[in-house]
Parts: C-alpha cells; sequence; structure tokens
C-alpha cells in the first residue's frame, strides 16, 4: 500500500530532515526542512508534526541532523558533546508534555550517549555517532512496531466481533493515528489499514476532531489517499451514528479504535480531546455507566506502541494534560473556496467572539474500565480478572 511518507531523513555527512507541513492539509502538500532541534522543537510545538511517534522521531532526528553540521560539536570531547545532547533532548521534550513518546526516546537516548561517553577510549565522534545511529533506528523500527500493531489489532477485533468477521468491519477512529502521525502506515489508523488490505474492511468513519481538525483535515486526507471506504462525521455525529445503525446488521459499529499519547499503569490512556466523548456516561443518582459503545455490542480498542505506555504514573489523574490557545478554538484558517474551487489564498475566520473565555485542553484521559483492549506491536493485552490491564507483561517484569 502506497502511504504517505510525514517524515524525509537523509542519513550521513550531509544528513538532511524534511516534515510535511500539517498545517498546509488537506489542500497543499509542503515539506520544510528541520536542519536543528531548535526548528524542530518549534515545529512540533506548532503542530506542524504531531502524534506521539512522530514527534519523538521528528524530535530525535532533527538533534541528529544538527549533530552532523554543528562545527563547535564536531571539535568537542565526549564530554562536552554528551553534555550537549543531554541539554538539547531536556530542551526538546518541553515542545509536547502529554505524549510519553518523546519523554521515552529522549531517555533512552540520553542513556545511551552517557553509557558511550564514560567508555574509557570514548571520543566526540564516538558519542555523535552513538546518538546518530540510534535516533536513525527509531525511524525504521517504528514503521515495523506500526505494521504489527495494524495485524494485531485487526486480527484481535475479527476474532471478537464475529459479524465483522463475515462482512467486513465497521470501524471508528478519532483524531490522526496514521502515516502523518508516525513514521509510517499508523496505529489505530494501521488497524483499519491492516482490515483494508485483508480485504475485512466495510466502512471507516473518522470524526473532524475539533478544535484542530486532524480528523478532517488529516485522516480523511489519508483515508482518500488510500481509496480505503469512508465517511467523515463531526465530533457529536457519533452516538446518534451508533444509534442509527443499532438494528442495522450490515451497518453496526463494530469497533471504535484509537490512538494513545501515554498509557498509565492501570490502563487509564490520554488522547485526543474528544476521545472520551467516545464512550459518553449518563449520571443518575450518582452512579455512572457505559452506555454508547458497552450499549451497541462495539469493541473499544486503544491502539499504541509500547513506547506510549507509563509504568510510573499509576493512573490517568498523573497525567499532565496540556493546554493550548485560545485561537485554536475561536479561529479557522484555510483557503478560499469559490463555490466550485478551492483557492490558493489562505484567510482566517473568526467563529466567536472576542473576549470569551476559552477552556482548549489538547487531551482526555479515557479510564481503563471503558477499554476493551490495548494492542501494541507486541499483541493485545485484556483486563485479568481483576478487573486490570497487566501492561507490565509487555516489558517482561
Amino acid at each position: 500500500m502506497n502511504v504517505l511518507q510525514a517524515i524525509r531523513y537523509t542519513p550521513g555527512d550531509s544528513a538532511s530532515l524534511q516534515i510535511l507541513d500539517q498545517l498546509q492539509l488537506p489542500h497543499r502538500s509542503e515539506y520544510e526542512d528541520i536542519p536543528s532541534a531548535t526548528e524542530g522543537w518549534a515545529a512540533i510545538k506548532e503542530m506542524k508534526t504531531r502524534g506521539a511517534p512522530a514527534i519523538a522521531i521528528v524530535a530525535a532526528l532533527s538533534l541528529a541532523v544538527e549533530l552532523a553540521h554543528n562545527d563547535n560539536i564536531k571539535s568537542a570531547d565526549a564530554s562536552k558533546t554528551k553534555e550537549h545532547i543531554q541539554a538539547r533532548l531536556k530542551y526538546l521534550v518541553t515542545s509536547r508534555p502529554t505524549a510519553v513518546n518523546l519523554e521515552d526516546a529522549a531517555r533512552k537516548l540520553s542513556a545511551l550517549v552517557e553509557a558511550e561517553a564514560t567508555k574509557e577510549n570514548a571520543t566526540g565522534l564516538s558519542v555523535r555517532q552513538t546518538y546518530i545511529k540510534a535516533s536513525e533506528q527509531m525511524l525504521v523500527d517504528d514503521v515495523k512496531d506500526n505494521e504489527a500493531i495494524g495485524r494485531n489489532g485487526a486480527e484481535w477485533i475479527l476474532k471478537h466481533v464475529s459479524r465483522a468477521n463475515k462482512r467486513g468491519a465497521n470501524v471508528i477512529t478519532h483524531c490522526n493515528t496514521g502515516s502523518l502521525a508516525t513514521a509510517g502506515y499508523g496505529t489505530a489508523l494501521g488497524v483499519i489499514r491492516a482490515l483494508q488490505a485483508s480485504n475485512k474492511l466495510s466502512h471507516a468513519y473518522c470524526t473532524e476532531t475539533r478544535p484542530y481538525n486532524q480528523g478532517s483535515r488529516l485522516t480523511a486526507y489519508e483515508l482518500a489517499h488510500d481509496k480505503i471506504p469512508s465517511t467523515l462525521i463531526t465530533d457529536s455525529m457519533a452516538a446518534a451514528l451508533m444509534n442509527l445503525n443499532l438494528n442495522d446488521e450490515d451497518k453496526a459499529i463494530d469497533a471504535i479504535v484509537v490512538g494513545a499519547d501515554r498509557v498509565t499503569a492501570n490502563g487509564d490512556t490520554a488522547n485526543k480531546i474528544g476521545t472520551y466523548s467516545l464512550v459518553p456516561i449518563y449520571t443518575y443518582a450518582n452512579l455512572y455507566r457505559a452506555v454508547l459503545a458497552k450499549r451497541h455490542g462495539a469493541k473499544f480498542l486503544v491502539a499504541a506502541p509500547r513506547t506510549s505506555i507509563d509504568l510510573t504514573r499509576a493512573s490517568g489523574k498523573d497525567i499532565t494534560i496540556e493546554h493550548r490557545a485560545p485561537d485554536e478554538v475561536i479561529l479557522v484558517k484555510g483557503p478560499v473556496f469559490d463555490g466550485t474551487n478551492v483557492q490558493d489564498e489562505a484567510v482566517t475566520v473568526s467563529t466567536a467572539p472576542r473576549g470569551i473565555n476559552v477552556w482548549n485542553p489538547a487531551f482526555d484521559v479515557t479510564p481503563a474500565e471503558l477499554i476493551d483492549g490495548i494492542v501494541t506491536e507486541a499483541g493485545v493485552v485484556e483486563k485479568d480478572e481483576s478487573g486490570n490491564f497487566p501492561l507490565s507483561t509487555f516489558f517482561g517484569n
């Protein structure tokens, strides 16, 4: 399958990194050079590149390119080189605090250069090469891991929803978790791609994902690019869609598949704001029950690499939720549409009065009790008899 390439990296002495500027999508495909960690930080912060796996890779490779071209670092000894790399990694982590993948990658890369720098024969060159080799391997490993996530998730859905195995799965996804959010193929969108590749996908529905519209701008772009049968819906239409098709055997929703920027030890997951609303709850005498995914017989599946699992945080209460600028909610930017064609000129439109207070968290937390399975490249984990996800089994302890 010819999937989109959001990250272009060329290794060697003339190393270069380009990213597909996702702020220009879906109407314009432009690649932007990332010559250093400074530009990498800005691209991540400004969401020119986004998605938990992708930002970790872009951050790591932006520093690799910097190391390949910075003459001051090239002349530094092992200790100075190590200090520079570790300081730049700490800086890069500040670009997006919620996604654990970036933090995890920085910690592992920092440990690698620390170990290399302490060797008796270590040089600045050897420390740089250790870092660059490890960051380049991240790009290769991510695609392989995503393909495994896709296979594991697709097999799990077909195993647990018999009607999907018979006529193909109907799946809802939220935000963007495809090639634009990873090194390639995708996590939750990778599950959809795997179903499509095995002729076991009936239809995919993607939510627009307000306020940044990653679903309508990016996921819809990928689905159309890959010619996957799909429909775009607004965030608030998911419950109505599931209810409308509840008694229609052919159209009934079989699975909700989303990504995760962080999965805590108990299985709570932080994902793009609006994920939690896919399993809405109602209140009656202070008792809560899931009434959407549970009632309608669909499965709620979280697809993420093992690097998204953070066993150091006990639950979703321990996750730092990033809050973003009010303008993302009250301003919309896009090209002019003349009624027939999309023009090149981009305009910014205000959709709310100035002076109104805005609450704009980038993520919400879905409780583990509402999740049926967490799929990684190593397999799918389900709740044990006590109702907990044994996530530590993915790490051999």
